[in-house]
């Protein structure tokens, strides 16, 4: 069997009514040389069934089960540990991704000789209908990602030799901002493509849409892993919220 270049990682909880839509976009994809990496996050087994019955379209796959629910910041941690790939790419359970997605970031990753890409994505609802858009920058740093992060995790695509250090730390919400500082910070190429390229799914219950958690996480992100002081840390928040608003369209 091929190596893999690509390994793309799904980290799974309660998302049974949209797991089959995603399977299915990654599936069609054109670039073809990757494998799947599924991490079970449920403490409720029930769902393991209907997984197993459907992956089993990809050719290469694994499937781990994690003892209890670790959240979406060790269990991508987990998976990474098991990824053959050269990159990673990452995407969530209710997410989508256009045809030529992996197939387009990286032709232009290639020619950029970037780290990292990420790309613009539309933002959907449960059955599908498109809210809005996340468009990004033509060119990203440091300074500029600390007041907007419009890097969407299931756009990235990131080499793996990266990450084998550099982890998602431990929080509920804005782990992936968290990682995007820490390696910007680094001196990682970061490649922004302006193709839409994913639908993000904004769902009822879901932690991503959950705004008091995310602001908490923010200052948890600031604070702790950025070391700014308690003033500033507050400041960034706000002026990180008002920069979401403003972007979304």
């Amino acid at each position: 069997m091929i190596k893999p270049h690509i390994s793309i990682i799904i980290t799974y909880y309660k998302k049974k009514s949209f797991i089959l839509k995603t399977f299915k976009t990654i599936n069609k994809q054109t670039y073809k040389n990757y494998e799947l990496i599924f991490v079970y996050d449920d403490d409720d087994l029930t769902d393991l069934k209907y997984i197993k019955k459907h992956i089993g379209i990809f050719k290469q796959y694994k499937i781990i089960v994690n003892k209890k629910n670790y959240g979406v910041s060790e269990s991508r941690n987990i998976a990474i540990k098991f990824a053959k790939g050269k990159y990673i790419a990452f995407i969530d359970s209710d997410d989508i991704w256009e045809n030529k997605k992996l197939n387009t970031q990286l032709k232009l990753m290639n020619a950029a000789k970037a780290d990292m890409s990420y790309t613009a994505y539309r933002i959907i609802d449960k059955k599908g209908k498109i809210l809005g858009t996340r468009n990004v920058s033509r060119e990203i740093n440091y300074t500029k990602l600390l007041k907007y992060c419009e890097i969407g995790l299931s756009t990235v695509i990131i080499k793996k030799k990266f990450l084998k250090k550099n982890k998602f730390p431990k929080i509920k919400t804005q782990e992936d901002f968290a990682l995007w500082l820490i390696l910007i910070k680094r001196g990682l190429k970061f490649l922004p493509i302006k193709k839409i390229l994913s639908s993000w799914r904004r769902t009822d219950n879901s932690l991503s849409s959950n705004i008091l958690q995310k602001i908490s996480d923010a200052f948890k992100v600031f604070y702790f892993i950025e070391k700014k002081n308690l003033i500033i840390s507050i400041i960034s928040v706000v002026i990180l919220s008002i920069n979401k608003l403003k972007n979304y369209k």
